[in-house]
């Protein structure tokens, strides 16, 4: 847990302006008297097994472990979650929580689109108005799942600044929560931003992670050998590590994106590449230049697509329980085919990244060895760029 004040060590905290610290102090005081809540938590229960699908599978991907050698891979499934991936779960919470402090009107910042979706589709549940904040590059990049927004009652704006990506879509959110602040919650898509949002949207997204060590005990009769997620923000993968933290055997492996590769400068991986700094309200590792300026960043998929990270990513890393590694476009490319084609599964370029980590991984294993992948979305959204990439055209 973080300190009363946010901190992940020298991480995290609460860097905005004066304007804002009210509403994010009420926030605190309403997620902590709701999180113990019976009422809330009954609620969400409800929610996340009638509405979004709860438990997921945890999937022997028995063809591709094969294929590789070594150790066997599970699959986490959030990909299978209504609005197929695993934003779904932060967004139901947030929306309870939202309804309990009487606001009536969602925002939301989105890259690759699936937590403006599921933002968009509970608003539309729970008859909240919705603005949803969105770089025009990955607009673009992410048609189908505005046009999803849009089919749900969302109002999307497209957000020009900038490099037109999620930075800048965080940007706008922030200056429209800073002028509606009366009626407005502002549900932050990953474990990052002010204090109480990284430990917040981790809370609602360790469901990821209980339920996966109770499905890996159950199937196996041990504890994996090593967990593997993409990192972006980290919502998906610190929902994943969080309930391992204390099975000190059990490594913990974060993949972002080395985009065209880190020796190029075109990559969104900052604790791989980048240093510490303050951006979007917290203390963490970025990527920013000598004059502490924040430098645009490259990878295939939007969702990555962030110079940033969540703080208690960094905390981990300094920390040494978990490893951060970085893995390239073609290489996520690579993943994206070797699961279409041997397992029947399209997933989504950001969990790429951790697939093709595991490729690299399983064959150094031995067999009787496991790991769990977290595929934090399908793939659907992505078959445009891939197949652009390929030259086809849709």
């Amino acid at each position: 847990m973080p300190d009363e004040r946010g901190h992940f060590g020298p991480y995290g905290g609460r860097f905005v302006a004066e304007t804002l610290m009210g509403p994010i102090e009420e926030l605190r005081q309403a997620y902590e008297r709701y999180r113990n809540d019976s009422g809330f938590q009954a609620e969400l229960e409800a929610d996340l097994a009638h509405y979004v699908g709860r438990p997921t599978p945890l999937y022997f991907a028995k063809r591709w472990s094969e294929q590789l050698g070594g150790a066997r891979i599970f699959l986490k499934r959030e990909d299978l979650n209504h609005t197929g991936a695993h934003k779904i779960n932060n967004t139901v919470g947030q929306a309870l929580l939202a309804r309990r402090m009487g606001k009536t009107r969602l925002i939301a910042e989105t890259g690759a689109g699936q937590h403006g979706v599921a933002t968009a589709t509970v608003a539309a549940r729970f008859g909240l108005e919705c603005v949803i904040y969105m770089g025009a590059e990955d607009m673009e990049r992410q048609a189908p799942n505005v046009y999803r927004m849009r089919l749900l009652g969302a109002e999307v704006v497209p957000v020009t600044s900038g490099s037109q990506t999620l930075k800048d879509a965080l940007n706008e959110a922030m200056r429209d929560w800073v002028t509606h602040v009366d009626n407005t919650f502002y549900v932050i898509g990953t474990v990052a931003g002010p204090h109480p949002y990284p430990a917040m949207v981790r809370d609602f997204q360790t469901i990821i992670g209980r339920e996966a060590r109770a499905q890996i005990l159950e199937q196996t009769g041990a504890l994996p050998h090593a967990l593997v997620a993409c990192v972006g923000g980290g919502s998906n993968a610190i929902g994943l590590f969080h309930p391992f933290l204390k099975d000190e055997q059990v490594a913990l492996y974060g993949v972002e994106a080395a985009g065209l590769g880190l020796e190029t400068g075109q990559h969104a991986a900052p604790l791989c590449a980048g240093k510490p700094g303050v951006l979007h309200g917290n203390r963490t590792y970025l990527m920013e230049d000598k004059h502490g300026q924040i430098l645009d960043t490259h990878s295939l998929s939007a969702g990555l697509d962030y110079p940033g990270v969540g703080p208690e990513h960094a905390w981990l890393r300094d920390a040494g329980r978990a490893t951060y590694v970085a893995v390239g476009d073609e290489e996520a490319l690579a993943a994206f085919r070797a699961l279409t084609r041997i397992e029947g599964i399209i997933p989504a370029l950001e969990s790429c990244h951790a697939l093709a980590y595991a490729m690299q991984l399983a064959p150094t294993l031995a067999q009787d060895q496991g790991i769990i992948v977290n595929l934090s979305g399908r793939g659907d959204k992505d078959i445009n760029t891939v197949a652009r990439i390929e030259g086809i055209s849709l």
